[in-house]
Protein backbone atom coordinates (compact mmCIF):
# COMPACT_ATOMS: atom_id res chain seq x y z
CA UNK A 1 0.00 0.00 0.00
CA UNK A 2 1.98 3.50 -1.12
CA UNK A 3 1.57 6.40 1.66
CA UNK A 4 0.44 9.69 -0.29
CA UNK A 5 1.13 13.31 1.29
CA UNK A 6 -1.49 15.75 -0.31
CA UNK A 7 -1.56 19.45 1.34
CA UNK A 8 -4.59 21.48 0.37
CA UNK A 9 -6.92 18.86 1.04
CA UNK A 10 -9.92 19.99 2.22
CA UNK A 11 -11.11 21.42 -1.04
CA UNK A 12 -11.24 21.37 -4.62
CA UNK A 13 -8.88 19.59 -6.44
CA UNK A 14 -7.00 18.21 -3.04
CA UNK A 15 -9.70 16.96 -1.92
CA UNK A 16 -10.78 15.12 -5.27
CA UNK A 17 -7.24 13.54 -5.97
CA UNK A 18 -7.66 12.57 -1.91
CA UNK A 19 -11.21 10.57 -3.07
CA UNK A 20 -9.56 9.10 -6.25
CA UNK A 21 -6.28 7.94 -4.71
CA UNK A 22 -8.37 6.50 -1.53
CA UNK A 23 -10.61 4.38 -3.77
CA UNK A 24 -7.34 3.05 -5.78
CA UNK A 25 -6.38 1.61 -2.36
CA UNK A 26 -3.91 4.27 -0.64
CA UNK A 27 -3.15 5.16 2.54
CA UNK A 28 -3.25 8.99 3.08
CA UNK A 29 -2.35 11.59 4.99
CA UNK A 30 -4.42 14.85 4.48
CA UNK A 31 -3.59 18.53 5.40
CA UNK A 32 -5.12 21.73 5.40
CA UNK A 33 -4.47 24.71 7.41
CA UNK A 34 -8.21 26.25 8.21
CA UNK A 35 -10.68 23.97 7.73
CA UNK A 36 -9.99 21.50 10.28
CA UNK A 37 -13.42 20.17 11.08
CA UNK A 38 -14.03 19.87 7.31
CA UNK A 39 -10.97 17.94 6.69
CA UNK A 40 -11.46 15.45 9.68
CA UNK A 41 -14.81 14.46 8.60
CA UNK A 42 -13.70 13.89 5.25
CA UNK A 43 -10.55 11.40 6.57
CA UNK A 44 -13.03 9.62 8.04
CA UNK A 45 -15.55 9.51 5.03
CA UNK A 46 -12.74 8.06 3.19
CA UNK A 47 -11.57 5.87 5.79
CA UNK A 48 -14.93 4.03 5.92
CA UNK A 49 -15.88 4.03 2.29
CA UNK A 50 -12.83 2.85 1.15
CA UNK A 51 -11.18 0.75 3.99
CA UNK A 52 -8.07 2.78 3.95
CA UNK A 53 -6.11 4.32 6.57
CA UNK A 54 -6.56 8.49 6.43
CA UNK A 55 -4.95 10.61 8.47
CA UNK A 56 -5.73 14.55 8.64
CA UNK A 57 -2.78 16.52 9.32
CA UNK A 58 -3.42 20.72 10.43
CA UNK A 59 -0.62 22.25 9.60
CA UNK A 60 -0.27 25.67 7.64
CA UNK A 61 2.44 24.75 4.97
CA UNK A 62 3.54 28.22 4.03
CA UNK A 63 5.54 28.19 7.12
CA UNK A 64 8.38 26.02 7.10
CA UNK A 65 8.33 25.43 11.03
CA UNK A 66 4.89 24.05 10.73
CA UNK A 67 6.36 21.59 8.01
CA UNK A 68 8.91 20.59 9.98
CA UNK A 69 6.61 19.83 12.63
CA UNK A 70 4.23 17.52 10.22
CA UNK A 71 6.96 15.52 8.94
CA UNK A 72 7.68 15.12 12.48
CA UNK A 73 4.02 13.60 12.99
CA UNK A 74 4.22 11.29 10.40
CA UNK A 75 7.89 10.17 11.75
CA UNK A 76 6.78 9.52 15.15
CA UNK A 77 3.36 7.29 13.18
CA UNK A 78 6.16 5.55 11.73
CA UNK A 79 5.14 6.45 8.14
CA UNK A 80 7.30 6.81 5.32
CA UNK A 81 5.69 9.02 2.12
CA UNK A 82 5.82 7.50 -0.90
CA UNK A 83 4.44 10.02 -3.16
CA UNK A 84 4.09 13.87 -2.08
CA UNK A 85 1.65 15.89 -3.80
CA UNK A 86 1.81 19.86 -3.25
CA UNK A 87 -1.09 21.29 -3.72
CA UNK A 88 -1.55 23.73 -1.45
CA UNK A 89 -2.03 27.01 -3.47
CA UNK A 90 -4.05 30.40 -2.86
CA UNK A 91 -4.93 33.13 -5.90
CA UNK A 92 -4.72 37.09 -5.71
CA UNK A 93 -6.58 38.72 -8.68
CA UNK A 94 -5.82 42.63 -8.39
CA UNK A 95 -3.21 45.25 -9.85
CA UNK A 96 0.49 44.68 -9.03
CA UNK A 97 0.85 48.17 -7.87
CA UNK A 98 -2.03 47.95 -5.54
CA UNK A 99 -0.99 44.58 -3.95
CA UNK A 100 0.96 44.85 -0.54
CA UNK A 101 4.51 42.92 0.23
CA UNK A 102 1.96 40.84 2.94
CA UNK A 103 0.22 39.61 0.00
CA UNK A 104 2.97 39.33 -2.30
CA UNK A 105 4.25 36.86 0.16
CA UNK A 106 1.98 35.23 1.60
CA UNK A 107 1.26 33.80 -2.49
CA UNK A 108 4.56 33.22 -2.85
CA UNK A 109 5.23 31.14 0.67
CA UNK A 110 1.78 28.76 0.36
CA UNK A 111 1.91 28.27 -3.60
CA UNK A 112 5.89 27.66 -4.16
CA UNK A 113 7.68 28.42 -0.69
CA UNK A 114 5.74 25.13 0.70
CA UNK A 115 6.89 22.83 -2.39
CA UNK A 116 10.50 23.41 -1.33
CA UNK A 117 9.26 22.64 2.57
CA UNK A 118 7.60 19.44 1.84
CA UNK A 119 10.18 18.39 -0.56
CA UNK A 120 13.20 19.37 1.87
CA UNK A 121 11.69 16.93 4.46
CA UNK A 122 10.11 13.79 1.91
CA UNK A 123 13.49 13.53 0.10
CA UNK A 124 15.90 11.83 3.21
CA UNK A 125 13.65 9.19 3.28
CA UNK A 126 13.09 8.67 -0.44
CA UNK A 127 16.80 8.95 -1.15
CA UNK A 128 17.20 6.36 1.53
CA UNK A 129 14.56 3.79 0.42
CA UNK A 130 15.36 4.85 -3.38
CA UNK A 131 12.35 5.41 -4.38
CA UNK A 132 9.64 8.32 -4.46
CA UNK A 133 7.94 10.38 -6.60
CA UNK A 134 6.70 14.45 -5.99
CA UNK A 135 3.93 15.71 -7.75
CA UNK A 136 3.60 19.92 -8.17
CA UNK A 137 0.15 21.09 -8.88
CA UNK A 138 0.68 24.41 -11.23
CA UNK A 139 -1.48 26.51 -13.49
CA UNK A 140 -0.95 27.11 -17.59
CA UNK A 141 -0.43 31.22 -15.78
CA UNK A 142 2.69 29.55 -14.88
CA UNK A 143 3.41 28.79 -18.35
CA UNK A 144 2.54 32.51 -20.35
CA UNK A 145 1.22 34.47 -17.45
CA UNK A 146 -2.03 36.36 -16.62
CA UNK A 147 -2.63 39.81 -16.12
CA UNK A 148 -4.31 40.68 -13.04
CA UNK A 149 -2.32 37.46 -11.15
CA UNK A 150 1.22 38.58 -11.44
CA UNK A 151 2.12 36.63 -8.06
CA UNK A 152 0.08 33.64 -8.76
CA UNK A 153 2.15 33.36 -12.48
CA UNK A 154 5.15 34.35 -10.86
CA UNK A 155 4.46 31.19 -8.23
CA UNK A 156 3.57 29.04 -10.56
CA UNK A 157 6.17 29.68 -12.68
CA UNK A 158 8.86 29.35 -10.42
CA UNK A 159 7.17 26.34 -9.51
CA UNK A 160 7.70 24.51 -13.34
CA UNK A 161 11.42 25.29 -13.18
CA UNK A 162 11.23 24.05 -9.30
CA UNK A 163 9.77 20.87 -10.77
CA UNK A 164 12.33 20.40 -13.64
CA UNK A 165 15.29 21.01 -11.71
CA UNK A 166 14.28 18.88 -9.19
CA UNK A 167 13.77 16.31 -11.24
CA UNK A 168 17.44 16.36 -12.61
CA UNK A 169 18.93 16.22 -8.56
CA UNK A 170 16.70 13.54 -7.71
CA UNK A 171 16.98 11.38 -11.15
CA UNK A 172 19.67 9.38 -9.85
CA UNK A 173 18.15 8.25 -6.83
CA UNK A 174 15.16 7.07 -8.42
CA UNK A 175 12.80 9.69 -7.30
CA UNK A 176 10.59 11.05 -9.95
CA UNK A 177 9.28 14.67 -9.70
CA UNK A 178 6.53 16.25 -12.12
CA UNK A 179 3.55 18.54 -12.53
CA UNK A 180 0.11 19.29 -13.88
CA UNK A 181 -0.50 22.78 -14.89
CA UNK A 182 -4.16 22.92 -14.87
CA UNK A 183 -6.27 25.89 -16.95
CA UNK A 184 -9.56 26.88 -15.54
CA UNK A 185 -11.24 24.02 -13.42
CA UNK A 186 -14.32 24.41 -11.31
CA UNK A 187 -13.49 24.90 -7.75
CA UNK A 188 -13.45 27.49 -4.80
CA UNK A 189 -10.56 29.22 -6.25
CA UNK A 190 -12.51 29.99 -9.47
CA UNK A 191 -15.79 30.96 -7.49
CA UNK A 192 -14.61 34.78 -7.96
CA UNK A 193 -15.87 35.09 -11.37
CA UNK A 194 -19.57 36.33 -12.43
CA UNK A 195 -21.69 34.61 -14.38
CA UNK A 196 -21.09 36.88 -16.81
CA UNK A 197 -17.34 36.64 -16.46
CA UNK A 198 -17.57 32.70 -16.42
CA UNK A 199 -19.28 32.45 -19.81
CA UNK A 200 -17.09 35.24 -21.02
CA UNK A 201 -14.24 32.88 -19.98
CA UNK A 202 -15.94 29.52 -21.27
CA UNK A 203 -16.06 30.89 -24.54
CA UNK A 204 -12.14 30.99 -24.50
CA UNK A 205 -12.04 27.79 -23.70
CA UNK A 206 -11.45 25.47 -27.23
CA UNK A 207 -13.37 22.80 -24.90
CA UNK A 208 -16.14 25.12 -24.18
CA UNK A 209 -16.04 24.73 -20.09
CA UNK A 210 -14.03 24.41 -16.98
CA UNK A 211 -12.71 21.26 -16.20
CA UNK A 212 -13.89 18.94 -13.15
CA UNK A 213 -11.78 18.61 -9.75
CA UNK A 214 -12.29 14.83 -10.93
CA UNK A 215 -10.46 15.20 -14.33
CA UNK A 216 -7.39 16.75 -12.47
CA UNK A 217 -7.69 14.33 -9.95
CA UNK A 218 -7.58 11.51 -13.10
CA UNK A 219 -4.26 13.44 -14.16
CA UNK A 220 -2.60 12.96 -10.92
CA UNK A 221 -3.54 10.20 -10.63
CA UNK A 222 -1.97 8.98 -13.77
CA UNK A 223 1.33 10.94 -12.73
CA UNK A 224 1.12 9.18 -9.89
CA UNK A 225 1.10 5.58 -11.44
CA UNK A 226 3.48 6.64 -14.88
CA UNK A 227 6.31 4.75 -16.31
CA UNK A 228 9.68 5.20 -14.34
CA UNK A 229 11.18 6.67 -16.93
CA UNK A 230 8.48 10.02 -16.75
CA UNK A 231 10.17 12.93 -15.30
CA UNK A 232 10.90 16.40 -15.30
CA UNK A 233 7.69 16.86 -17.57
CA UNK A 234 4.99 19.97 -16.61
CA UNK A 235 1.73 18.21 -18.09
CA UNK A 236 -0.50 20.72 -19.14
CA UNK A 237 -4.46 19.93 -18.96
CA UNK A 238 -6.79 23.28 -19.99
CA UNK A 239 -9.14 21.85 -22.81
CA UNK A 240 -7.15 23.39 -25.32
CA UNK A 241 -6.96 26.99 -23.78
CA UNK A 242 -3.07 27.22 -24.54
Amino acid sequence: MKTILITGASHGIGKAIAEKLAACGMRLFLNCRSSKETLYEYAVKLSETYHVPCTPLFYDVSDHKQVHDMFEEICALGESIDILINNAGISHIGLLQDMSIEEWNQVLNTNLTSAFSCSKYAIPDMITRKQGKIINISSIWGCSGASCEVAYSASKGGLNLFTQALAKELAPSNIRVNAAAFGTIDTRMNSCFSAEERTALEEEIPIGRYGTPQEAAECIYRLATAPAYLTGQILTMDGGWC
